[in-house]
């Protein structure tokens, strides 16, 4: 018996038995200080973490992802209850804060390091994003190719501390940058809303 009781807690504590009461989404939509705010508004988004990710360099700081040279793109990484809001919701309030034609950009800022993507996690989010992804062809309201790209997340590097929650800690500059981008003016072209 006495060592039976380890191994069913190991078996109790594998993921396959755990607990699902949280769940991580990654999204990149262009600067990431612009991807916070839609999701935080959500009920049952635990946390919104700005980061790097799908790059080639470990530990990638701010100035070396903005230069364009680590491969990353910047990302959120969405920490999320899933009896409070799906991963389906997740991605319909994706779509609908980026520019899904745009290549190797968002708004104003261009480079590799400001393109689209959904990161998967698991097949079942990669199977969420790919319909999401057909049905947004379907029913697209714009004419152009989806540029944004669906892959299985690398590693999520979470970015300097100044940068998270910005929108919050320096709301004018934020609201100027926005602006400034472009962002709610191109997204209300392309969503017409």
């Amino acid at each position: 018996m006495k060592f039976l009781l380890p191994l069913l807690f190991t078996l109790l504590s594998t993921s396959a038995y755990a607990d699902k009461s949280q769940e991580t989404a990654i999204f990149a939509g262009g600067c990431f200080w612009c991807m916070e705010p839609p999701f935080d508004k959500l009920d049952g988004v635990i946390s919104t973490t700005s980061g790097y990710t799908a790059g080639h360099k470990i530990d990638p700081k701010y100035q070396e992802v903005s230069a364009g040279g680590t491969g990353h793109t910047e990302a959120i990484q969405i920490d999320f209850d899933p009896a409070k809001v799906s991963y389906s919701k997740l991605l319909e309030v994706f779509w609908r804060n980026i520019d899904p034609v745009a290549v190797n950009r968002q708004f104003c800022d261009a480079g590799t390091q400001y393109r689209s993507g959904i990161y998967y996690l698991d097949s079942a989010q990669e199977n969420a994003a790919r319909q999401s992804f057909e049905k947004l062809k379907i029913n697209k309201p714009f004419k152009e190719k989806i540029a944004t790209e669906i892959v299985a997340a690398s590693t999520f590097y979470p970015a300097e501390e100044y940068h998270q929650d910005y929108y919050q800690k320096n709301p004018l500059r934020y609201k100027y940058y926005r602006f400034a981008c472009g962002r709610d003016q191109r997204l209300s072209e392309i969503w017409g809303e």
